[in-house]
């Protein structure tokens, strides 16, 4: 089997597709946007070339509009449900999903651009992503916040890559299931029920989807009859980490910023509306009800990632962080450990998930919390030592769920250098 670096450079070639990672055999088998952004990291550390290919192979499913799919379906594949011609994209180009993810590809070009070693490539490469990625952010702006708040709006679960949060419940409950053809479960053919979303969240997903193709995928007019519309904290802080990636983008390649310095500046006034003064912690709006969405999930630390809160808000965090971490041996789970609503097996309900703690540990130390940073980091590691790259972890057993040999786990051990070439430890 070799060391856990060799491991995590096996899963990544396993997992390749010729030009873009599949996040994981069998239960994910096609393009996920957020999954490419850090795998075209994870792949840097490996073949340059390989790691600008994984972006330009999502920009292929970009819609005219500017909108960039969650999944891109390159080639069907049985194994998944719901596929293409569920979407009712099939023969629209290059099919895909209507819906899309947090927006990390600014972030991915930025590291991959600023890390490189053929700096001439990277360069010709990001000069040819840039419009593309401006054109994605163009359109988040105006079909997600018509109203110029400076937060967009999500109108789908599946589109806050943290599908089955319980911040999603209460609206959720708004969704009907009438009319939902029969379907079968493909994901349940590769990992336990209790890992998995449950079947009447199912429901309410597919029920969104066969809305959005009766309304023809008209944006505005899912924007404006969605039952589902929120401002998800999480999406935005990515989003506005993005948009900084690529002002910086813009100067270091001679582009004019100042539509997207417009976007900084709004959305540093609309994050105010999401910070709880009472329970000093950010929260996701409900668009329809007006209010804060008061369940705590690890999305609410994400403005430390985008460099939102000053210093007296980021210290606040940073002791919400110091007790969420007292009730459970593996930071962070994803909901708040004494939420009622906190399971430890269940997806986005509760499970240690790598993405987040990368982009957690990057933001503590930026803010100087290096203890809290290293906490991250070391955790991490250890899940990785014991369990494998598993999807994601349980918070108090460390035990690994959902899909194994998943990519931006392995990716992302590779960007964080938790691995060395010489590592020898084996994985359990």
């Amino acid at each position: 089997m070799g060391g856990l670096y060799e491991q995590a450079v096996q899963v990544l070639r396993n997992n390749d597709r010729g030009g873009f990672t599949a996040p994981a055999q069998g239960l994910y088998p096609y393009q996920w946007l957020w999954d490419s952004g850090f795998n075209a990291m994870g792949w840097l550390h490996l073949d340059e070339r390989r790691a600008w290919q994984e972006l330009f192979s999502l920009f292929e499913g970009q819609w005219p509009d500017g909108m960039v799919p969650h999944i891109v379906f390159h080639k069907k594949q049985e194994s998944y449900f719901p596929g293409p011609e569920v979407w009712g994209t099939v023969g629209r180009g290059c099919a895909s999903s209507v819906i899309t993810q947090p927006p990390i590809l600014a972030t991915a070009v930025r590291y991959l651009y600023e890390h490189a070693r053929d700096h001439a490539f990277a360069r010709e490469s990001a000069k040819a992503l840039y419009p593309r990625i401006l054109a994605y952010h163009r359109w988040l702006y105006q079909a997600r916040d018509p109203n110029r708040t400076g937060l967009v709006a999500v109108v789908h679960p599946w589109a806050t890559g943290m599908d089955n949060s319980p911040a999603w419940d209460e609206p959720l409950r708004r969704v009907p299931t009438e009319g939902v053809p029969p379907y079968e479960r493909k994901d349940l053919l590769y990992a336990k029920p209790e890992e998995r979303p449950r079947k009447e969240e199912y429901d309410r997903y597919l029920w969104l989807l066969y809305f959005f193709r009766r309304l023809n995928f008209d944006q505005r007019a899912i924007f404006r009859e969605s039952p589902f519309k929120v401002i998800d904290v999480g999406f935005n802080a990515i989003l506005h980490r993005a948009n900084q990636d690529l002002y910086a983008l813009a100067v270091m390649l001679g582009e004019e910023p100042h539509e997207i310095q417009e976007w900084i500046v709004e959305a540093q006034v609309g994050f105010q509306a999401l910070w709880d003064r009472e329970d000093n912690f950010y929260y996701s709006l409900d668009l329809i009800t007006g209010r804060r969405i008061r369940v705590k999930t690890s999305a609410g630390f994400l403005p430390l990632f985008a460099g939102i809160p000053g210093e007296g808000r980021a210290r606040r965090l940073a002791e919400h962080f110091r007790e969420w971490v007292r009730h459970v041996r593996y930071a962070l789970p994803s909901v708040h450990p004494l939420e009622p609503s906190f399971e430890g097996t269940r997806y986005w309900r509760g499970p240690v998930w790598v993405n987040v703690n990368w982009m957690l540990a990057e933001a503590f130390w930026d803010y100087g919390y290096d203890d809290l940073a290293e906490r991250l980091r070391n955790d991490t590691l250890e899940l990785i030592r014991r369990f494998g790259f598993r999807e994601y972890y349980h918070p108090k057993t460390g035990e690994g769920r959902g899909g194994k040999d998943f990519s931006w786990t392995a990716a992302l051990a590779l960007v964080w250098r938790l691995l060395t070439r010489d590592e020898d430890a084996p994985a359990a």
